[in-house]
């Protein structure tokens, strides 16, 4: 298991210095991080992760046209010029299988591209929760969980599915001398995960989403362990770690 874990509450609580030489899992429940692994698991190629819409567009002139898709949100809405939004349902094989994925969201890209110093970046979820767990408990590096938050705010799934991989790393028993923020998602997970959906369904990121998206696009990010595709930043492309 990782010698030392950390938990980053917000993209905006470290310095990039902070994760330089570790490994990061980033964690962006409400959306990025489980439409990254639903894409993954239905056959698209890749996702490259943009900082901005102008980043994306830039990135989609160096790429055949047939081979790619944009995908992304800004405050939870689809971008207009783009092809998909923020959904992990949009992602289905039939629409993705072979594509490049370029996605920009407002916060889950943001919080890949502030760990760019890290020695490697993976994307977590309830979605594949079981695969991070299995990587995290296989590796001696230190490791730091990102919750994406929203604005740099702390979102309540976020820092729940980071406690759901700490419990899991450590069946249960947090160790006396673990730091702070991993104490607080340690916690969290306790008082609240016998019910993921219901309370993920409760926080205030899925309560704006709920004006936006369907019913259904909630219930798949709170699935836990569905897939075994563990997504891992790799020369500027997130691809399956596991594949």
């Amino acid at each position: 298991m990782t010698k030392k874990l950390d938990v980053f509450p917000s993209a905006h609580s470290f310095h990039e210095d902070d994760v330089r030489d570790k490994v990061v899992v980033m964690i962006d429940v409400l959306r990025a991080s489980s439409t990254i692994a639903a894409a993954l698991q239905n056959g698209a190629k890749g996702v490259i992760p943009a900082g901005d819409m102008e980043t994306a567009a830039k990135i989609a002139q160096n790429l055949d046209f047939n081979k790619f898709l944009l995908s992304g949100e800004k405050n939870g809405i689809k971008i207009e010029s783009f092809h998909l939004g923020n959904s992990p349902l949009e992602h289905s094989p039939e629409t993705v299988k072979g594509k490049t994925i370029i996605l920009n969201t407002t916060n889950g890209t943001k919080a890949i591209k502030r760990a760019a110093k890290a020695k490697k970046i993976l994307v977590g979820s309830f979605l594949n929760l079981a695969a991070v767990v299995d990587y995290l408990e296989q590796i001696d590096d230190e490791a730091v969980l990102v919750c994406a938050g929203w604005r740099g705010h702390l979102s309540f799934e976020d820092l729940l599915c980071a406690g759901n991989i700490i419990y899991e790393i450590t069946s249960g028993r947090l160790p006396e001398k673990a730091r702070d923020g991993t104490k607080t998602a340690f916690g969290l997970f306790e008082k609240f995960g016998d019910d993921i959906e219901k309370a993920v369904k409760s926080s205030d990121y899925a309560e704006r989403l709920r004006e936006i998206v369907s019913e259904d696009d909630l219930s798949f990010c709170c699935q836990v362990s569905k897939t075994r595709v563990l997504p891992a930043m790799n020369e500027g492309i997130i691809t399956d770690f596991n594949g």
